[in-house]
This record gives structure tokens, C-alpha cells and sequence, in this order.
């Protein structure tokens, strides 16, 4: 099969070659899913970059964990009912060397949740990442019904899917966008109070858009950064879920300041959800996808040959929606 592997870590350009190499097979408690789409993240790029400086160690990578296909073959002790099926995958390249940018992947069966009919390939390569991460954030600290909720950043990848599973879940959702195209975006996925957070007196307008009264739970996309201005507006007793600190790698917190208000602060990173928090994620996901109640943003559709320009396009950092990998169908 076809597929993009590295076996030293590096600039894209230099370590990422698209090549022949042998089909996987599924082993026991697997599924063998023929790919035809396969999406670029950010923890992609990273892992490239020796973010997991060990995980070389066994032999070349197959990057990416997330992608959609349709199962072909099942290992022992999965029911043969599954062949046929479309699906999306997560966790593909996490604590495994062999991930979805390639022809094939073999994956336990539970990383390969069945995909809705409802919703495309390309659609199905943006869920594990962005929309499982959104979700976690949102949900992973109770019902956000009635609640106000902030989504930092809300025009990008996990912000997208943030406001939309709180705003479907009856809070009032308030996002910080930095120009007229994110408020726009932002606004459509259901956010109704926009703030620009170039503007260093974010938190006072936002305040004035609301007559004073806090945010309850912050999803937040730059945690260090945005901490202090995140500590000016957030209730006693609230939660900031945050998936990034990329600015800041490590923030020093003003300990007494939170510690007075009683604040929970809850690091996001699919990797290591609960199995539970995954089941009621892929739940939620396919009931959306079946009831077309999500919005989707693919800011770039590549052939995986051109899988070193889809790194560098999300590491440019100016992109605000997925980077999704076309396999070719025979």
C-alpha cells in the first residue's frame, strides 16, 4: 500500500516520504479500515517534531490519528458484521506506531466508530481531534444548560465544535474571534456575543456585552496566555477546560488569586479521555451527524502525496478549519 512515514524527526519537507510499504493485517480485537481521508492536527506535527522523543524507537511512523474509510477485514473476536462499514478513527498514531496516513490502518475496533451515512469522508476525518476534544471540554464538568459559556479562539479547529455542542445544549455561548470572518464563523455555530481578543480589553467588553455578569465555564485555546484575562471574568465556583497552551508552554499561576475563587481547571487532551467520556463523545457526535445538526470547516483538501505541504499548512498556524488528506478509492 501506499502511505507517508518518517523515520527521524524533522522539517516535513525533509523527514515525511510517501512510499510503498506492506498492507496491515488486523490482529485480534481489530478492524483493517480502507481510508479515504486522513487529517493533519497539530499534536501531528508535534509528534514529527520529537514531542514524544521515544517514539522512534521501534522503527519508522505513520503519522496521524485521525481519518474515515470503510472497514474491509476484522481480527479475532470482532463480529464479521463490521466489514462493509463506514467509519471515522481516533487515537490511530497515539501509543501505536501506525497511523492514518496511508492506504490501510489496522486499529482496535473501538477506535473506528461507525460514521452516519449523513456525513462524508471528509467530514469523517475532522471528528477524533477537534469534535472529541470540544465535547470533552463542553460536557466533562456537567450539563452547560442555561449556563454562559466561553469559547476562547472559537473560530478554530476544537473552538468550532465548542460552541456548537453548547450552544445545542442550551447555554449561551460567548467567543473571542480576532476579525470580521471568525465573528462570522463563530456567530453561525451559535455564539451570540463576540469579543475581539486582539483587543487587550477583551474581558470589559465582554463584561458590558453582558451587563457584568460572568462566565460559568471557559473552553480555552490558550491557557497561559490567556489566563490572566480569563481570571477577570469568570465566576466563583466556574471551570476552565483548556486542550493548549502553545504560547505559554509553562504558565506560572497565581495560586491565591484562583484558589479564592474556587476555580476548576481541567486539562483536555483525547489521548487520555475516560473510555466513558469517548463512548458519550462518539455518541453525541453520531447522533448530531445523523440529525445534520453539526457545522463542519475544511479549510484545505490535499492528495496524501502532498501530506509535507498539509503539515506545514497547519503549522503556518493561519488556517481556521481542518487540513484533510484524499486517499484515492480503487
Amino acid at each position: 500500500m501506499k502511505a507517508v512515514c518518517y523515520e527521524e524527526f524533522g522539517l516535513a519537507a525533509d523527514v515525511l516520504h510517501y512510499r510503498d510499504i506492506d498492507t496491515p493485517v488486523a490482529a485480534a480485537g481489530e478492524v483493517l479500515v480502507k481510508l479515504r481521508t486522513s487529517a493533519v492536527n497539530p499534536s501531528d506535527t508535534k509528534k514529527r517534531m520529537a514531542s514524544f522523543p521515544n517514539l522512534l524507537d521501534e522503527g519508522y511512523v505513520i503519522p496521524h490519528s485521525d481519518g474515515a474509510g470503510v472497514i474491509e477485514a476484522v481480527g479475532k473476536g470482532v463480529p464479521e458484521s463490521r466489514i462493509g462499514e463506514r467509519v471515522f478513527t481516533f487515537n490511530a498514531q497515539y501509543g501505536r506506531r501506525f497511523g492514518t496516513a496511508a492506504e490501510y490502518v489496522a486499529l482496535p475496533s473501538a477506535h473506528a466508530p461507525c460514521l452516519p451515512e449523513q456525513a462524508s469522508f471528509e467530514v469523517g476525518a475532522c471528528l477524533g481531534i477537534p469534535a472529541m476534544t470540544a465535547h470533552r471540554c463542553v460536557f466533562a464538568d456537567g450539563a452547560v444548560s442555561g449556563k454562559t459559556v466561553l469559547v476562547t479562539g472559537g473560530a478554530g479547529r476544537v473552538g468550532f465544535y465548542a460552541i456548537q455542542w453548547a450552544a445545542l445544549s442550551g447555554a449561551r455561548v460567548i467567543a473571542t474571534a480576532s476579525n470580521d470572518a471568525d465573528a462570522d464563523a463563530c456567530r453561525n455555530a451559535g455564539a451570540s456575543i463576540i469579543v475581539n481578543h486582539r483587543d487587550p480589553d477583551w474581558p470589559e467588553a465582554l463584561l458590558a456585552a453582558t451587563g457584568g455578569e460572568k462566565v460559568d465555564r471557559v473552553v480555552d485555546v490558550e491557557f497561559g496566555a490567556n489566563l490572566d484575562q480569563v481570571l477577570r471574568l469568570i465566576r466563583t465556583g466556574g471551570v476552565i477546560a483548556t486542550y493548549s497552551s502553545t504560547t505559554e508552554r509553562e504558565p506560572k499561576l497565581p495560586f491565591f488569586r484562583m484558589m479564592y475563587l474556587d476555580l476548576t481547571i481541567r486539562m483536555v487532551i483525547v489521548y487520555a479521555m475516560p473510555d466513558e467520556a469517548k463512548a458519550h463523545a462518539i455518541s453525541d457526535i453520531q447522533d448530531a451527524l445523523e440529525m445534520g445538526r453539526l457545522q463542519h470547516r475544511i479549510a484545505r483538501l490535499m492528495p496524501l502525496a502532498e501530506c509535507a505541504a498539509a503539515h506545514r499548512a497547519i503549522e503556518a498556524g493561519d488556517l481556521r478549519g481542518s487540513v484533510v488528506l484524499s486517499i484515492a478509492a480503487d
